[in-house]
């Protein structure tokens, strides 16, 4: 891989997806400006970030950058589009990426439970302890305090009917 993305943004005048890359080659700092065309408030945005980096004008320059940040830029550009102001706009895309513990995951739809699914695995690869991490620690053996009095279940009280 010659080039490597040090940082991709979004400019909303004209819209474009900005990229600073490093030329490994030549070793120096570069800036690719690619013009979104034919994208309007009604456009889906991970089918437009999958045609920019299946482009092949643009593939090799986007190697580096996720499918998933290029979504996330095609959104905020969406919402431009609407009318959203960016403070609003990455307030609200905030909201939709973490994941509320109180909510009722069984009554999502299937689209909707993939894109939680997708979100906690990102989540737990982000913040999974790996082999090479300086402060990893093999077999790791913790103590839970018993200061407090246990809460007993009916589901694990032994009972004497056979099932």
């Amino acid at each position: 891989m010659t080039f490597s993305a040090k940082k991709c943004g979004i400019c909303f005048q004209p819209p474009s997806i900005i990229l600073i890359y490093r030329d490994n080659v030549q070793e120096k700092t570069r800036q690719r400006i690619m013009p979104v065309r034919n994208f309007s408030r009604f456009s889906d945005c991970s089918r437009a970030a999958e045609q920019l980096k299946n482009n092949p004008r643009h593939k090799a320059y986007l190697e580096g950058v996720s499918l998933h940040q290029l979504q996330k830029l095609y959104s905020l550009l969406r919402r431009h589009l609407e009318g959203q102001s960016l403070a609003e706009s990455l307030e609200e895309f905030q909201q939709e990426e973490t994941i509320d513990p109180e909510e009722d995951m069984n009554k999502l739809d299937d689209k909707e439970l993939a894109k939680r699914k997708s979100i906690m695995d990102e989540l737990f690869e982000k913040n999974r302890k790996k082999k090479d991490d300086p402060d990893f620690v093999y077999n790791v053996e913790v103590d839970f305090p018993q200061d407090e009095q246990l809460e007993s279940c009916a589901w694990d009280m032994e009972s004497d009917e056979e099932i």
